[in-house]
């Protein structure tokens, strides 16, 4: 099978989109990723003027998953995060949580050594893979890569990472799944415009979950579950966020909806993963551990 290349790449999120690909429920697919300035940045002195603005934030796909209708739930496990070339930052004025107070724009194209971001002479920093933009075709009006909602998409989240099996909403045939905006490093929040965003090919499994009512988007890594909300504020993502743990454990567990509550007061770790959009991401975290068998599988 021909992987999903640079040069099928969306700048929204839409159901009216022609597919890239078609593939089996069960498939597994390669995509390859441009970082989130569409490998437009080529120096660290390039003008950001010459960017074409439009192109931020791509995503690689639509990719239609045969038997994938309405209602079902879409799992992708991400088994392999492949990086190529370095990575690339920016920072400028009105960009970011601080970006009022900058005065002007600076780029960093930041070697990698030894499984390490160099991001001066003193200080290397751990690569940490994980994929920024993933999400299915919303059922509404289109919604730009950059952001996020129910149907995930600038999501932001730390465990979106190789191992992790993300589930998203299907929303329209064939779901109409894409992703992008690999970083190697970057920190809950994203305060800056960017992480440390690199091309990759990202190597997914794609299987269609049918009569399962679970809160999306969700996933589950080795150790913890994980539920994500967006929303205009983080008050209101953070809501959202922990009333999806607490539907899901209700569910899955058999819990009672007051000792979910008291067990996510107790046990789970509320966390913010995105501030730099207009829609906020916030993530409940909770440890798997407090069962003997997963009971989310």
């Amino acid at each position: 099978m021909h992987p999903v290349t640079e040069q099928h790449v969306i700048y929204a999120m839409d159901k009216s989109t022609n597919p890239s690909m078609r593939v089996d429920n069960g498939a597994v697919i390669t995509i390859n990723t441009p970082d989130c300035f569409n490998n437009q940045i080529k120096s660290e002195n390039q003008p950001l003027n010459l960017l074409n603005w439009k192109e931020m934030h791509p995503a690689a796909g639509p990719i239609f998953i045969n038997e994938a209708e309405p209602g079902d739930i879409l799992a992708v496990t991400i088994e392999k995060i492949q990086i190529m070339g370095h990575a690339t930052i920016l920072t400028a004025p009105g960009l970011g949580l601080l970006g009022g107070e900058l005065e002007e724009h600076v780029v960093r194209h930041l070697p990698i050594v030894n499984n390490k971001l160099i991001f001066s002479k003193k200080m290397a920093i751990p690569i940490k893979k994980r994929i920024g933009i993933i999400g299915t075709a919303p059922s509404g009006l289109p919604v730009p890569c950059s952001l996020s909602d129910t149907h995930g998409g600038n999501i932001g989240s730390q465990d979106v990472k190789e191992g992790t099996t993300l589930f998203l909403p299907v929303n329209v045939s064939g779901a109409l799944l894409a992703l992008g905006n690999i970083h190697i490093a970057l920190a809950d929040g994203e305060v800056s415009f960017s992480g440390a965003s690199i091309p990759s090919r990202v190597t997914v499994r794609l299987q269609v979950v049918k009569n399962k009512q679970w809160p999306t988007p969700s996933l589950i890594c080795e150790d913890k579950i994980i539920t994500i909300a967006s929303a205009p504020t983080l008050d209101e993502a953070s809501i959202i966020a922990t009333r999806n743990m607490t539907q899901l454990l209700t569910a899955t567990t058999h819990t009672l909806r007051s000792e979910a509550i008291m067990l996510l007061s107790l046990a789970g770790d509320l966390r913010i993963s995105q501030v730099n959009n207009k829609t906020k991401v916030a993530r409940m975290e909770l440890p798997l551990h407090y069962w003997s068998e997963n009971p989310f599988l």
